[in-house]
């Protein structure tokens, strides 16, 4: 079979103690281009997204999380209870087997049990180690707890979202973990571009709360050259007038609208103009007098969007070459033509929840392709599997490890 047949990395092997978003999303990289990702879980500690919602016909099950299934594609899970000396010898057979260790536990964790990177290194000197938390592995705040949820505010987003009148608002979701496996990728093959040249593995520590300030450079800088402190705008930006998500034609349906120079101003005023002769009011321009009177701006532009469809704004304004974007729910995204056309989304299907949609990774390789071949697994579905076709165990090494509650 060849390389593009298999993914660009057929052959690499990962033990992923990995869960929630960051270590699964980043390793999902790696396994829809064809590594061998082996998520190692136990019943006793099961991935956190085995718990979340929403589930298969709203019923709840270790396995029917439709949370969990499009964050672990092309995975193999095994159950192995670490607590217990004999889980941690065939922990060490997989690692000696490995290329590539990741986990997420609470920086200590596995140099409790025995499997701190140097003592990792003793097992398997060419190892990649990486190591996802919230705060690194070391300083002040490297031991305390956490999600992605935390960190939003830890890093400033949740200070800059909402309006100026209002408290900070909580960005969707742990917006740090969409940030981080972007990073966690590129290190990952850079490390191990730096193996296949030098034989060598290494340490990689990362921390959730320094990656996420990447996408405030710009709010940083402000501080560091002019001593400004940004602060909530709402939907409005600095430098947009208009900007804002207006209501439209229909329940709950919005548009937004980002007017960013005289000459976007003059051909909306074109294309509203006929309706909306209170656009030519002197006030409104230029840029600054816009700004003044940001206001009264939204409600005349509101009171033109009301009458269009979101997706007649965004038609009308996007053909005349000005940027404007329906606000989607759910149902619009699964319909989207462009995500449709792009066969963004993938259908899989699974033991308990059967046929379901995940999501594929937004870029396409056009000599090595990602693939998926298998939906996320059960709970310890590939134990047996690991045990005696990988690891090579006897089946009556397999049968006492099961009976020993070792491999659950």
């Amino acid at each position: 079979m060849s390389t593009e047949e298999k993914g660009v990395f057929a052959g690499v092997k990962v033990l992923a103690l990995t869960w929630v978003m960051v270590g699964p999303l980043t390793l999902r990289y790696l396994a829809d281009h064809g590594a061998e990702v082996i998520k190692v879980e136990s019943i006793s500690r099961p991935e956190v997204f085995r718990l979340d919602p929403p589930f298969k016909d709203n019923i709840k099950g270790i396995n029917r999380s439709g949370t969990l299934t499009n964050f672990n594609c092309n995975y193999y899970s095994m159950g192995l209870n670490m607590n217990l000396p004999r889980g941690r010898e065939v922990m060490k057979k997989l690692i000696s087997r490995a290329d590539i260790l990741a986990e997420s536990l609470s920086p200590g964790t596995l140099k409790k049990w025995g499997f701190g990177y140097e003592q990792v290194k003793e097992i398997n000197p060419s190892i990649i180690m990486a190591s996802f938390s919230m705060q690194g592995q070391t300083g002040p705040r490297s031991t305390l707890p956490g999600f992605g949820v935390h960190l939003v505010g830890l890093s400033g987003h949740g200070y800059l979202t909402g309006y100026p009148d209002r408290p900070p608002c909580l960005v969707y979701s742990a917006y740090t973990d969409s940030i981080v496996p972007r990073y966690g990728a590129a290190a990952l093959i850079a490390a191990l571009d730096y193996r296949y040249k030098t034989g060598k593995g290494q340490y990689l520590d990362f921390s959730q709360f320094e990656t996420g300030l990447q996408f405030m450079t710009p709010v940083l800088l402000d501080q560091s050259v002019n001593g400004r402190i940004w602060e909530r705008m709402g939907n409005r930006y600095a430098y947009a007038a208009p900007h804002n998500a207006y209501r439209c034609k229909g329940n709950d349906r919005w548009c937004v609208v980002s007017i960013l120079n005289e000459t976007e101003w003059e051909v909306f005023c074109v294309i509203a103009g006929g309706k909306m002769p209170c656009l030519k009011d002197p006030k409104f321009a230029t840029f600054l007098g816009r700004k003044q009177n940001e206001e009264e701006l939204d409600k005349l532009m509101e009171s033109w969007t009301l009458n269009f469809t979101p997706e007649q704004t965004m038609a009308k304004l996007q053909a005349a070459g000005l940027p404007a974007a329906i606000v989607q729910n759910a149902r619009d995204l699964f319909s989207d033509a462009q995500l449709c056309a792009r066969n963004h989304y993938w259908v899989l299907d699974h033991p308990e929840i059967g046929p379901h949609t995940v999501d594929s990774l937004g870029f396409k390789l056009s000599k090595t392709p990602s693939y998926v071949n298998k939906g996320a697994p059960c709970l310890g579905e590939h134990t047996e599997y690991i045990c005696k076709d990988i690891l090579e165990l006897s089946d009556e090494d397999f049968i006492e490890l099961m009976n020993a509650g070792v491999l659950q």
